[in-house]
């Protein structure tokens, strides 16, 4: 342990505790009040939290003392308990909010698919780094999205798309080591298909695709270059198949709060009077932490002093909402500085990752860095309006132990596999 002491990447390790240190410092200000007590009051959101933050630096402690071999060689089984973990849930799981995600194990409930998010990292990174694995074949194409999908639909089926959303972030590993960027331009291609169709109907859609396919058939051959007719055809029919049944995919596999929040989030709700009723139900959080954020300012209120946050205008502010504490009592400036911590130790990660001397210290590195990106883009988006209600935590900032505690893993694991990079070359 002496040994390894030098070698962690004190810069990672210092952006982790601030970022930690800011999140608890806001769920204070977001769930203080009158009749609290002190900070470790366990009866309040931010007492628990400072404990789950004590508990996180015992399993930092933990996670450093371990061999990396143990997480690489042991990671089938991580990866097979997380599936148990999430099968488990159809029998023994805590129904919140409607969706059946937790655990409840005396007065703590526990989330497993915050840490399946490390052992589906885990077994990627084991996947990906055998020697006889190669992402050009589809055997091995189709291994890796069985390994990333299934955890990921168990997930959607609790049902939280929310959470099952993250496990996209794995394709940018997948990218980083061999697979076809068409893969990842197919699934956007897919997202532009739903969200268009969505608000302009299959038919406008559909003459659209057929438009671009031919101009992009006439650019091509007006270049010179080989056109492979048949294949733009399939991509065609595909395409019109694909925007005709994405009214009966929202219909019928969408829950009602599901498509209440794209029906707000694109405006596709016309009747003024539903409009306004879904902008108090299901909106209501994101108009509120909008309205919370814009009252701060450029400076911001003062640390304690969000009139908004006091009177608790943003329902569960201390949770997915955490990044409105900061708008109001830290303004513009308060939020810069919280984004450009988290920029940094992604950028911090990228580094570290290309300087791994293994394959699985590499692509464990982008798994984490994909995952916080996600996290972080989506949650951001979510609280300032620019994305629909997803329901996912701020990493290190949302309140909850098994948010903490899943990030925690992740990051120290690979710091762990990151200072073991010297030892992996000899």
């Amino acid at each position: 342990m002496n040994k390894l002491i030098p070698r962690i990447d004190w810069l990672t390790v210092l952006l982790y505790f601030l970022l930690v240190f800011i999140g608890w410092l806001n769920i204070y200000a977001a769930t203080i009040s009158d009749e609290s007590t002190g900070i470790f009051n366990m009866s309040q959101p931010y007492g628990k939290q400072l404990l789950f933050i004590i508990l996180s630096s015992i399993l930092i402690v933990l996670i450093l003392a371990l061999e990396v071999k143990f997480y690489e060689r042991f990671s089938n089984i991580f990866y097979l308990l997380g599936i148990i973990s999430l099968l488990g849930l159809f029998l023994f799981g805590k129904n919140v909010n409607g969706a059946t995600s937790w655990y409840a194990i005396g007065g703590i409930t526990i989330q497993p698919a915050e840490f399946v998010k490390t052992t589906t990292a885990l077994l990627i990174a084991k996947h990906l780094s055998n020697i006889q694995t190669n992402l050009n074949k589809f055997k091995d194409q189709f291994a890796s999205f069985l390994i990333i999908a299934l955890p990921a639909l168990l997930i959607a089926l609790q049902p939280d798309p929310g959470s099952a959303l993250v496990f996209t972030a794995f394709l940018f590993p997948l990218h980083r080591e061999g697979l076809s960027p068409l893969y990842i331009l197919i699934g956007f291609i897919f997202i532009v298909l739903f969200v268009a169709t969505l608000i302009f109907g299959p038919a406008l859609v559909s003459f659209s695709a057929a438009i671009i396919l031919f101009i992009f058939y006439s650019f091509r051959k007006r270049a010179e270059k080989k056109v492979p007719v048949f294949p733009l055809f399939i991509a065609l029919i595909v395409a019109i198949g694909f925007s005709f049944s994405v009214q009966f995919i929202y219909d019928n596999v969408f829950e009602q709060r599901h498509r209440d929040r794209f029906s707000l989030w694109l405006r596709l709700e016309k009747d003024p009077e539903k409009l306004d009723q879904i902008r108090k139900t299901i909106g209501y959080n994101t108009y509120q932490s909008e309205t919370t954020i814009g009252s701060g300012g450029f400076t911001g209120k003062g640390y304690l002093e969000g009139t908004r946050t006091k009177g608790h205008f943003v329902p569960e502010q201390h949770t997915d909402y955490i990044f409105s504490t900061v708008g109001e009592e830290w303004g513009f400036i308060g939020s810069i500085v919280v984004i450009i911590l988290f920029t940094v130790l992604l950028l911090r990660l990228i580094f570290l990752a290309e300087r791994q001397k293994t394959s699985f210290g590499r692509v464990f590195g982008y798994s984490i860095t994909a995952i916080l990106f996600v996290h972080f883009t989506v949650n951001i988006g979510m609280v300032i309006g620019l994305l629909p209600t997803i329901g996912i935590p701020l990493p290190f900032f949302s309140y909850g132990g098994s948010a903490l505690w899943g990030f925690t893993i992740l990051l120290f694991i690979f710091l762990k596999v990151d200072a073991n990079r010297l030892n992996e070359w000899k």
